[in-house]
């Protein structure tokens, strides 16, 4: 009877640990799956972010161009073409050391969007001058920047509304439950992502018509 006893409780210690092995590996397998679908809903926004940055830098390169182009035309429209340079250099201000983290630091992301609204409303401003100069609209040179300019524009809308759709996945995926909890053991490396927002007189679409 001892022994039977003996081995009954043996028994029980034996389930009681295969039991815990089988929940310790459920909630081990759980935390992987989260951990890894994280990592990869994670990814997505950063590759999402890489082709954001892409069009803005496109964008930034073809100002130069476009200011000397109108410079000659238009020479005493110093101060808006001052507006324009000036917004490109705190454009280009946001190094690329900068930017690793901005998807990190919702205050980081914002200097970054400021910085490019204040460029997009110099161009504004920039092409409602140039309605002025018929004669300049006439040339080719003219005419190219300006279909590349639009084209631009375009792609920045659509890119930024793919990386608001990529951060609005992972920001639902890390904010439900139990992944809320699990992604808040490693820190900031699931922070939430940030969005871009509608700018003021957003509804109205950029002048890039000549």
């Amino acid at each position: 009877m001892k022994k039977l006893g003996a081995f009954g409780a043996f028994g029980c210690v034996a389930i009681i640990v295969g039991v815990a092995l089988v929940v310790g590996l459920a909630l081990g397998l759980m935390v992987m799956g989260t951990y890894n679908s994280l990592v990869s809903l994670d990814q997505t926004v950063e590759a999402q972010w890489a082709q954001v940055e892409n069009v803005y830098q496109r964008r930034a390169d073809l100002v130069p161009n476009l200011v000397e182009t109108v410079k000659g035309a238009a020479a005493f429209e110093k101060e808006t073409f001052t507006a324009v340079t000036e917004a490109r250099s705190r454009v280009g201000q946001i190094s690329g050391e900068a930017l690793e983290g901005v998807m990190r630091d919702p205050e980081a992301f914002a200097r970054f969007e400021q910085a490019q609204g204040a460029l997009s409303s110099a161009l504004n401003r920039l092409m409602v001058v140039m309605e002025q100069y018929p004669d300049l609209k006439a040339t080719a040179n003219f005419r190219d920047l300006q279909a590349q300019l639009e084209g631009t524009e375009n792609r920045i809308t659509v890119e930024r509304m793919r990386f608001n759709e990529t951060a609005r996945a992972f920001n639902t995926k890390r904010m439900s439950f139990p992944t809320v909890v699990i992604a808040g053991f490693f820190g900031e490396r699931f922070r939430e992502k940030p969005y871009f927002k509608a700018q003021e007189g957003a509804d109205t679409a950029p002048l890039v018509k000549f």
